[in-house]
């Protein structure tokens, strides 16, 4: 009975000691999304094919490490100030034209479609890829209403 007396304790910070400094701490899961989630304030009204319209909402997603906008007094300048409705992203205005451009005139059926509308939201992305200097990682319509 005295022995089990030392030998526990013993276990005991023995065990103690093993998970608080000699165990590999358990790996930080990585973020499903890493970079910034920047929605474009102003929602898109775009005329369909057919005598319809779409109002669509887009957000886009910023690779790790490029914020949207950039932080408060970096790329100030006497630039002329963004109108009401715009957000802080130094090329919205591109942005906002190349996602009209893609948008207007297309079928309300490429809209709807989940993987045609996927497939949209692709060439809108390769799009502001190559035509602009952001660091778009992925394109979103976070809500699309067509009538």
């Amino acid at each position: 009975m005295s022995k089990i007396k030392i030998v526990l304790p013993l276990l005991l910070v023995l065990g103690g000691v093993y998970k608080f400094v000699l165990a590999k701490p358990a790996p930080v899961p990585k973020p499903k999304i890493a970079g910034e989630v920047y929605v474009l304030p102003k929602e898109f009204l775009v005329n369909l094919r057919g005598g319809h319209f779409a109002k669509v909402n887009v957000a886009l997603i910023m690779q790790e490490g490029h914020p949207a906008v950039p932080a408060a007094g970096h790329g100030e300048g006497g630039g002329a100030k963004t109108p009401d409705g715009y957000g802080g992203m130094p090329q919205e205005p591109v942005v906002r034209s190349i996602i009209t451009d893609n948008l207007t005139d297309i079928s309300m059926a490429r809209l709807q479609g989940e993987k045609t509308r996927v497939g949209l939201q692709d060439e809108i992305l390769k799009q502001l890829q190559k035509e602009t200097d952001t660091h778009v990682e992925h394109v979103l319509f976070t809500d699309v209403a067509i009538q």
